[in-house]
């Protein structure tokens, strides 16, 4: 357990444990995995000092402060970008899907939080991530082929949906019938996937393989059933708002950086950042903070 009175010990130990534990679960397979299941990268214990990680391919870093995320990392366009654009909610823990590395989970833990990585390893950072949703209870991540700023050499991902449990630190694929429905071998790509506000699930089919191209627009209550389709109209309509992120315990970021998400676990702020420039994201990460006012 860490505590924020030792904070020397607090930082060598959640540093070495989020990189070793997040570059180790990349290159892992079934076969090492332990019969105990999913093992937490760290459990931190959170204070008024906010404590704050940076995204990258592996996983997540510790940072010394925001300050060292400034001028490190090459503008990219978002979809290439290591970054935590898609964060859920659900039952006191939080989700993320990290675009090009795989799901992190947020979740109490006695006193503190523990942080718990599912790296996709090299299928995960060579697509992208075109929505987040929860199917069942059960976190649903899709990845796609985004050609928007780059000629990808890379087939269509044909397990492009993929979910985790606490059973391994591996994601493993799924499988829907409203997906399915647009067989990657066929030419259609899958780009957007997501709750609207009306609580049905919403996607894109998009296929360039042949003279004209088609778009399809569905909804569906279930992703086991067939979709529906829908105007362009119906579906850009459906998106859900997105709110400025604001909140009196978040302190000032950099030039160029702003707050994405927000979330609470526990007596915790949990709150997603990037550098932001255009299309373009540079250093990208979350930070956690108490707004326990007695610590």
């Amino acid at each position: 357990m860490l505590h924020r009175n030792n904070p020397v010990i607090k930082f060598l130990f959640i540093c070495a444990a989020v990189v070793c534990f997040f570059v180790s679960c990349s290159r892992s397979s079934p076969e090492n995995e332990t019969a105990n299941g999913a093992l937490p990268a760290a459990v931190i214990m959170t204070g008024k000092v906010p404590l704050w990680f940076q995204l990258t391919e592996e996983g997540a870093v510790l940072l010394d402060t925001i300050e060292d995320a400034v001028n490190k990392t090459a503008l990219t366009p978002w979809t290439l970008a290591p970054n935590a654009g898609l964060i859920r909610e659900k039952e006191g823990s939080v989700y993320l899907a990290v675009n090009r590395f795989g799901f992190i989970k947020f979740t109490p833990y006695n006193d503190g939080i523990a942080i718990y990585g599912f790296p996709g390893g090299d299928l995960w950072r060579r697509y992208s991530i075109g929505g987040f949703v929860f199917h069942n209870n059960n976190p649903v991540a899709l990845l796609y082929s985004d050609d928007r700023f780059q000629n990808s050499a890379a087939p269509l991902p044909v397990s492009r949906t993929w979910s985790f449990s606490m059973e391994s630190n591996l994601p493993f694929t799924v499988n829907f019938r409203a997906l399915d429905m647009f067989p990657a071998n066929e030419g259609w790509n899958v780009d957007t996937l997501r709750s609207g506000h009306d609580g049905l699930i919403y996607f894109r089919a998009v296929n360039r393989s042949g003279t004209e191209p088609q778009i399809r627009m569905l909804r569906t209550a279930n992703l086991s059933d067939t979709g529906n389709n829908i105007s362009a109209e119906a579906f850009f309509n459906s998106s859900p708002v997105k709110n400025t992120v604001f909140h009196s315990s978040l302190p000032p970021l950099p030039k160029g950086f702003v707050y994405t998400g927000i979330a609470k676990i526990k007596d915790s702020l949990f709150v997603t950042w990037e550098e932001k420039a255009g299309y373009s994201i540079g250093a990208a990460g979350f930070m956690l903070v108490s707004i326990n006012i007695n610590q």
